[in-house]
């Protein structure tokens, strides 16, 4: 096992979520790579919303989390490599797929992780996320000259809307803070609408399309009402994506207009890694050449010792927040 040249101490600080809305700080051992991993001194974990019904405590979910766990955002240094690694060296840079990341260090395969080039260094790069949205816009199918409604607009829903733009669409954008709104306008969205009504929404998409309503709609909420309201918006043979992670219980969908019109429903959700990373390579190299820039989206930043109010800010969602991330020091 190969160790990196800078000083290395014997021990690492990990999040622990000991209750709902309840989170300790511990110090553990490092761990050590096994064959065919990586181990990452992290420099940072970005703050995902899927945490938050973990974080809610629901029926489902044990307490205490193991160390570092619900973190899979995280970015940093290599300084540890296992036995039949090929292609990284300790002091490389990467973003991980990883999911013990709520932590100083953690532990990754060769596979799940992606080197970030010099153009990126001194960058928070949450390199799932990122990936996500280069994903779920592949599974969109989206066309020149096509009219997309993105309902939501947080993180995803403006990485999506700038996409969506670059690709030669017409962007709605649907959001219910006017921060993410004008976040939208600067993302290339060509009209944003307030998400208030739900049928004064949907006579004001049908004006703005002469009533054919939209060829793609891409819904990136996680919850009932934005379901439905898609669903709405998406014209007959269209395309209604969803993106949003319903993990809070199950839904009800209106059949009889899916039917009807004929939709084709995609789940843009992916469970295979080997999908997540060629989104997140997207993703680098997008960034790298300057096609996008997230890191204007980071909106606030945390200690690891304030998980606990990242993971807050991000269900509260104030107005002005887009993203949160755990910024560990070197």
């Amino acid at each position: 096992m190969n160790i990196a040249a800078p000083q290395q101490t014997d021990a690492m600080s990990a999040a622990i979520i000991t209750a709902p809305g309840k989170v300790h700080i511990e110090t553990l051992p490092l761990p050590h790579p096994g064959r065919g991993q990586v181990r990452i001194r992290l420099e940072g974990c970005g703050v995902c919303a899927s945490n938050l019904v973990p974080w809610a405590g629901p029926d489902w979910m044990q307490f205490p989390t193991e160390p570092g766990a619900l973190g899979h955002e995280g970015w940093g240094i290599i300084d540890a490599v296992g036995d039949d690694v090929h292609g990284f060296t300790a002091g490389d840079r990467v973003a991980a797929l990883s999911y013990h990341a709520y932590a100083t260090h953690d532990v990754a395969d060769q596979t799940a992780i992606a080197p970030l080039p010099a153009a990126l260094a001194d960058q928070p790069f949450p390199g799932e996320p990122l990936g996500c949205a280069f994903n779920i816009f592949r599974r969109s199918a989206i066309k020149p000259g096509e009219t997309v409604a993105i309902v939501g607009i947080g993180f995803l829903g403006i990485l999506l809307t700038e996409l969506a733009s670059a690709a030669g669409a017409r962007v709605i954008a649907i959001s219910r803070r006017p921060s993410s709104l004008a976040a939208a306008e600067r993302a290339g969205a060509n009209q944003v609408v307030a998400m208030d009504d739900h049928w004064r929404i949907i006579e004001e998409v049908k004006q703005l399309t002469s009533g054919e309503l939209c060829d793609c709609v891409i819904e990136a909420v996680g919850k009932q009402w934005p379901l439905d309201l898609a669903g709405e918006l998406t014209k007959e043979r269209g395309r209604l994506v969803i993106a949003g992670y319903h993990q809070d219980g199950p839904r009800q969908i209106n059949m009889q207009l899916w039917n009807w019109r004929g939709l084709d429903v995609i789940n843009a959700h992916e469970r295979d890694p080997a999908v997540y990373m060629r989104g997140i390579h997207e993703a680098i190299a997008a960034t790298a050449a300057g096609r996008m820039c997230p890191s204007r989206l980071y909106t606030h930043r945390f200690p690891l010792e304030q998980l606990g109010a990242a993971l807050d800010m991000t269900r509260d969602r104030p107005e002005g927040f887009i993203k949160a991330l755990v910024i560990y020091d070197g």
